[in-house]
């Protein structure tokens, strides 16, 4: 079932479904730490929520959202269009594996991708195509984003991940191996004194090997309310 929510954050709405993967703070989280400018690519875009997010930062000329389910992405476009962003925000429903074929060589400022978490046969797949194609690694993998990005990227362009801590070496071997070189680590812990259950990741295009890490992230309290920087990162109060 069909509802409408308004984008943390934004003055924007968008169309979500009760019965398909719905953006959650990972996605929040990742367009808070991603510093995007000129053509942004929002890889694996789901009903649109990073590029609405973005699309208004100054310094951004375009936001392309690309998404492989189509129910979803239709989703995403009625979305723009009810936002009036047609000029700013595209909706691309293509396999992100045929975008050197779309965009030129190094073409691209921004990549921001929120990858499904899972290896192929990691965990149970979900029968639901959606929940399965938004989890795991079946349309694609760590190493199709690298290829994608190192093509269309510009030198010294910037890619944004959220990730999971256990996919970590996975994530930084892939990174390098395409000339995509880790720059900015920030975890994200659920709680106080708990282990981080996801890290955001700034990499960037041909940049020098200098590894280093921001503040990180706490979600809830002791008394399982978001915390003040929650509540900032969303545009709410308390």
């Amino acid at each position: 079932m069909r509802r409408i929510d308004y984008v943390p954050g934004t003055e924007y709405k968008i169309i979500q479904d009760k019965g398909l993967f719905s953006y959650g703070v990972d996605a929040i989280l990742l367009s808070y730490f991603s510093k995007p400018k000129g053509v942004v690519v929002d890889l694996g875009t789901g009903t649109g929520v990073i590029p609405l997010r973005v699309a208004d930062r100054r310094g951004v000329s375009i936001v392309y959202g690309v998404e492989i389910q189509e129910e979803v992405a239709q989703m995403a476009q009625e979305t723009v269009i009810m936002n009036s962003l047609q000029e700013k925000v595209k909706i691309l429903n293509i396999d992100m594996k045929n975008l050197p074929e779309i965009f030129g060589k190094a073409s691209v400022d921004t990549v921001i991708t929120n990858p499904p978490y899972m290896k192929p046969g990691g965990a149970i797949v979900n029968k639901h195509d959606n929940f399965a194609i938004s989890r795991h690694e079946i349309a694609a993998t760590l190493e199709d984003i690298a290829v994608v990005c190192e093509h269309i990227l510009k030198p010294l362009g910037k890619l944004y991940m959220v990730h999971r801590p256990n996919r970590l070496v996975d994530v930084l071997y892939t990174l390098r191996s395409h000339g995509l070189e880790p720059k900015y680590i920030k975890w994200v812990h659920p709680k106080p004194g708990k282990q981080p259950n996801l890290f955001l990741l700034e990499a960037v295009k041909g940049g020098k090997s200098d590894f280093k890490y921001r503040e990180p992230i706490v979600v809830y309290d002791e008394n399982g309310d978001y915390t003040e920087e929650i509540y900032e990162i969303y545009g709410i109060s308390r």
